[in-house]
């Protein structure tokens, strides 16, 4: 069982940076694989980073690649992601997800409730 909160969405203008954490809570945090998703309107949810539950491997998706890095503190039970050059079609909803297994994956159990990212001039 595991609780996940997002923070750190809001307003930013092309070019811009912003970085969202995620907090885990109730349970142990480092046997979970963890991910980012996004949904914007009228589009499908797109899984934006994950990483394995040590932290050793991280993955992401074509249209953030070298701007967007995610990262873990297993001993802080937080997850975060940097996201810089931030372009319009980042606009989404952003979700941190869990799943118990070691390694990264395209289906998680457990979700926060997510932050809005909105890029705009």
């Amino acid at each position: 069982q595991l609780q996940l909160v997002e923070s750190g969405g809001g307003l930013v203008q092309p070019g811009g940076s912003l970085r969202l954490s995620c907090a885990a809570s109730g349970s142990a945090f480092n046997r979970y694989a963890i991910a980012w998703f996004r949904q914007a309107p009228g589009k499908e949810r797109e899984r934006v980073s994950c990483t394995t539950y040590s932290g050793t491997y991280t993955a992401y998706a074509d249209s953030v690649k070298g701007r967007f890095t995610m990262s873990r503190d297993n001993a802080k039970n937080t997850v975060s992601l940097q996201m810089n050059s931030l372009k319009p079609e980042d606009t989404a909803i952003y979700y941190c997800a869990a799943l118990k297994r070691p390694s990264c994956s395209d289906d998680y159990s457990y979700w926060g409730q997510g932050t809005q990212v909105t890029v705009s001039s």
